[in-house]
Formats: C-alpha cells, sequence, structure tokens
C-alpha cells in the first residue's frame, strides 16, 4: 500500500482530484500562428495526459508586455480565449481537471519580441540568458524598469487573465511566481533594486502579489487560484539566493494562509546547495511546517520518490515535467510498472505533431 499513495483520490477545500499525480507547466511554443491561439493540436497534447489529476498548462502569458519566448499560447484576446476552449473542452471529455498557468516573464525577453521596445521588468537588470526569438536564441538585454504605472497595468492584466481563464473552462489558475519570471524578479534582491514601495523590505518585495491576490479575489474564486514558486532557485535565471531569501518566502507563505487558495506548487532546488547557507535545502519539508493548505511538489520525481514524499506527508500532490511530456498515459504506466518513453528534447520546442502529439501509449 506504501507505493500506492500517488494513485488516491485528493480532496481538499473543493479541490476533487483522480489521483495525485499532476503535470507540470512546460513550455512547448507549439502556438506559431497569428495571434498566438491554442489550437486543435494543443487540445490533442492535453487530453492524451487528461488521466492526471491536475493539469497545470504551459505557461500562458496574460498580455503583449508579458511574451519572453516565441510561439507561447496567450490569454488575453477573445480569440486565445477561444482557443483555449478546445483544450478545456477535451480535457473534460476525458474527466480531467485542467489550470492555466499565467505568465509574464519580465527581464526574461527580447526587444525583438516587443517591436524593438525592452521588456519590462522590476529593475535594469540583465538575467543574461539566451532568449527564444523568431530569428533563434538571442541574448538577453538590459529591460526597462517598471513604473508604478506600468505596475498598475500588469496587476490588471494578470486579474483579466484569470477571468478570461474561467471563461475558457479552465478549473482553476497558477500564478508563475517561480523560475527566474517577473513575479520572483521581484521577490528577488539581486534582481529587484528598486527604491519605492516595490523594493527594499520583504514586505515591499513581495507586494505585487498579493496585489494580484487582492484583485483575483474581486474576480474570481480564489480557491480555484494557485502559486508557483521555486525557492531555493540560484545562479540560474539570473537568479540568486540571498541572506534574506528564507525570510522572504516564509513571510509570503505564512501570509497565503489566510487567502484559502487551491494550492502552492514548490519546486526542490534546480541546482546543488547544500554548501549554501541561504537556501532551503527541502523545499517541501520546510513549507509544510508553514503552510496549512494543498501543497504541489516539483523536479525530478520518479513512482518511488513521489510516493515516499506522499507518504512521509510533504506533500499532497507531486507533479511530473518530461515524464508526462513523453508518456501521455503515465498514470497507466506507473500502475502497470511499464517501460517509460524517453522524451526527445530536441523536439520540445519545434513546430508539429513530432514530439508532441506522437509519443506512444502502451498496449491495452
Amino acid at each position: 500500500m506504501a507505493n500506492s499513495k500517488i494513485f488516491e483520490p485528493y480532496n481538499k477545500n473543493g479541490l476533487q482530484l483522480r489521483n495525485r499525480i499532476a503535470m507540470a507547466p512546460m513550455t512547448r511554443s507549439r502556438s506559431a500562428n497569428e495571434g498566438n491561439v491554442a489550437t486543435e493540436l494543443t487540445a490533442t497534447y492535453y487530453q492524451q495526459r487528461a488521466s492526471a489529476g491536475l493539469i497545470i498548462t504551459e505557461g500562458t502569458t496574460i498580455s503583449e508586455e508579458a511574451i519572453g519566448v516565441v510561439n507561447v499560447p496567450g490569454i488575453y484576446t477573445q480569440a486565445q480565449v477561444a482557443g483555449w476552449k478546445l483544450t478545456t473542452q477535451a480535457v473534460h471529455q476525458k474527466g480531467g481537471t485542467i489550470f492555466a498557468q499565467l505568465w509574464h516573464t519580465g527581464a526574461y525577453s527580447h526587444a525583438d519580441l516587443h517591436n524593438g521596445k525592452k521588456p519590462l521588468a522590476p529593475s535594469n537588470v540583465n538575467p543574461n540568458q539566451q532568449v527564444f526569438t523568431a530569428s533563434g536564441f538571442k541574448p538577453s538585454e538590459d529591460p526597462q524598469p517598471m513604473t508604478i504605472e506600468d505596475i498598475k497595468r500588469t496587476v490588471a492584466d494578470f486579474k483579466q487573465a484569470a477571468i478570461n481563464a474561467f471563461e475558457a473552462g479552465f478549473d482553476g489558475v497558477e500564478l508563475h511566481g517561480a523560475n527566474g519570471y517577473l513575479l520572483q524578479q521581484f521577490f528577488s534582491k539581486n534582481s529587484n533594486t528598486r527604491t519605492d514601495e516595490y523594493g527594499g523590505s520583504i514586505e515591499n518585495r513581495a507586494r505585487i502579489l498579493f496585489e494580484i491576490l487582492d484583485e483575483l479575489k474581486q474576480a474570481v474564486d480564489i480557491a480555484k487560484v494557485g502559486v508557483r514558486f521555486n525557492p531555493s532557485l540560484n545562479g540560474i535565471m539570473g537568479i540568486l539566493v540571498d541572506d534574506e531569501t528564507v525570510a522572504l518566502y516564509d513571510y509570503i507563505v505564512n501570509r497565503l494562509n489566510d487567502y484559502g487558495l487551491a494550492y502552492i506548487h514548490l519546486t526542490e532546488p534546480f541546482t546543488d546547495v547544500t554548501d549554501n547557507a541561504d537556501a532551503i535545502q527541502e523545499v517541501a519539508k520546510h513549507f509544510r511546517k508553514i503552510y496549512k493548505g494543498t501543497i504541489i511538489i516539483n523536479r525530478g520525481f520518479t513512482k518511488d520518490t513521489a510516493n515516499e514524499v506522499l507518504n512521509n506527508g510533504d506533500a499532497d500532490l507531486v507533479s511530473f515535467g518530461t515524464l508526462l511530456l513523453a508518456n501521455p498515459d503515465l498514470v497507466e504506466r506507473f500502475k502497470t510498472d511499464a517501460p517509460l518513453n524517453q522524451p526527445d528534447e530536441e523536439t520540445f520546442y519545434t513546430p508539429g505533431e513530432k514530439g508532441y502529439t506522437d509519443y506512444p501509449a502502451i498496449n491495452k
């Protein structure tokens, strides 16, 4: 029985799932069309994976200003809403549950994606990353620091994107506060050098998240909203842990207890931080002591390690990335201990069906 926890249903605060396997958000860049619209092909991809307890879509951009990767589907126009309806209907036909991840990439972008304008970010700090543009990968550049007006508009864009997501039939939304994108750029001292009410103190650097959540509360059911964090991200995507990182995330997660969210979605360290005193070594264990709601944990889990973290009580759900990318029927494969398809990294971001909807299922 210790090896079956992952298959048990989950029901808390209105989040009712058939099992504890979640599909992590993964950028696939398949919306290479006018207006960056999710298509029938997108719907097929997610429907194939609907046996997972919860699907969280790839990051879907909340505005033109939010774009940081080419060919990513957005959720800020009516055409995009209509495109996503194909996906939600397809997943629901298979009895699945699907949340849309709302995404603003901030400094991780390029002027080529914004008609020559600099991308907006908390501060003029270049993350020094390679950005996927229509002309291939290009080095990121110094971004444009956001004005207060820019921040207020972005908060409103998140709110409207959430409204649009529910109009498109999604069961909920996830705010992308992880992996070095806009919200984490606000959180981190090295990427946020502001001296106004959005910079400096821990409370100020976290302010934008709570402004977004407070706006969402006015428009949607907050019990259908999750937030993703990567607290120990270090030396990747222009983010560094620092002497206030633990205190900042403790502050955020403590405050989130008052919101009644669907979940928080956490990532274990991307890199080895065992010698870094400022980094949280075991993310799920750390926040389980603080957070009273549902915790989803991510990062390189197998069936066995997923069952272990669930049985230990450190998380309630486990999200899988490339395993679900390459194995649309991962739940069934786990149940029968069937061999797993290996992901084809060369087709992660290429157009069309290859490496997207053509991974084989096991024989029934």
